[in-house]
């Protein structure tokens, strides 16, 4: 009889586990794409219970606004655009990879945008928004972000650790003898600014970052297991277009170059069993318990581009979970089919 309960017990804490399991994977598995012709994608999950969602829209016109409770609802979620380019001058052209952060009880969309005149006088530029709710209340344009330097500047993001807040962005490193971005990082002293110098982190140094452009761009960052891990993407925007990634501990100088470490592979790239291509310009959230990481991306179903793939409005936002490995280090493992 001993036997028979324990044998029952052990049928029924089976059963418990396999539904818990087939719970989690359901729970991490997203309908694919999740919002059509948005590349660039930004998501962040807020105590209100809602994940917003900006990305940059193929008109390279304006910056729009979603919320929704779950990843798979963003498709479907109202479209509110808050801004739009000017007719002339700064912030006229190529208005790129807008990002929603909220910081000290304020919200910061940080974007890029070049000039009607001069389209690929790219740069870094700020909105302000003092309302609890970013789809209410003024945004207010407060100007280019400087860098230290002027050149082509893109993809800024920012991270807070231990008590100090970064920026880290995309741009042209001073006096370039050709068309190469790399990726830097800065503390901030306001959400506007930048305090000392930038130190490089990134340049393209391997093929697969080499390939068409010499491109690190669309830098994003993870906090975990005592450390830092910073994906970037690289090569040109077709199915070339990969992530890398730099890892630090969480612990270490951010701003010396040398407390990072370089993958020599691509982390995540084009899957052409899943029809994934080009898969990059990420963005970190998590389930809404906050137990599952979620890469949040942008890639086509297509390899073949006709034209300029800068003008191909198919590169759409997916999402999946992330794996972790025994190190504790993070693998992203090949973009999921549709």
């Amino acid at each position: 009889m001993r036997q028979s309960v324990s044998g029952a017990a052990g049928l029924v804490l089976a059963v418990l586990f396999a539904s818990v399991a087939v719970a989690a994977d359901a729970a991490a598995t997203f309908d694919n794409p999740l919002v059509r012709q948005r590349a660039d994608p930004h998501v962040t999950l807020q105590p209100d219970g809602h994940y917003y969602f900006t990305a940059t829209v193929p008109e390279y016109d304006r910056i729009e606004l979603r919320r929704a409770r779950s990843l798979d609802a963003l498709g479907a979620a109202e479209s509110r655009v808050v801004w739009r380019k000017h007719a002339e001058g700064p912030m006229s052209h190529h208005i790129w990879a807008p990002e929603l952060h909220r910081i000290d009880g304020k919200w910061y969309l940080y974007f890029t945008a070049g000039r009607a005149d001069a389209i690929w006088d790219i740069r870094l530029y700020v909105l302000e928004n003092a309302s609890d709710d970013p789809f209410a209340g003024q945004w207010i344009e407060r100007g280019q972000l400087k860098t230290g330097w002027e050149s082509f500047s893109l993809d800024a993001t920012t991270f807070a650790l231990e008590g100090k807040r970064y920026l880290v962005w995309t741009q042209r490193p001073p006096n370039s003898p050709k068309q190469v971005t790399a990726i830097y990082i800065a503390r901030m002293d306001t959400p506007l600014s930048i305090a000392g110098r930038a130190t490089l982190l990134s340049q393209p140094d391997y093929p697969w970052e080499k390939v068409k452009h010499d491109v690190n761009e669309a830098p994003a960052v993870l906090v975990k297991n005592g450390r830092v891990f910073l994906t970037y993407s690289a090569s040109a925007t077709d199915a070339s277009y990969a992530l890398g990634m730099l890892t630090a501990s969480a612990g270490a100088d951010l701003l010396d170059a040398r407390s990072w470490t370089k993958s020599p592979q691509p982390v995540f790239a084009s899957s052409a069993a899943n029809r994934q291509y080009g898969p990059g310009h990420n963005a970190f959230t998590t389930t809404p318990d906050g137990k599952t990481d979620i890469l949040v991306y942008h890639a086509r179903n297509y390899r073949d581009i006709v034209g300029d793939p800068l003008k191909n409005p198919d590169r759409h936002t997916r999402a999946q979970a992330i794996d972790w490995r025994a190190d504790g280090t993070p693998d992203f493992g090949n973009p999921v089919a549709d």
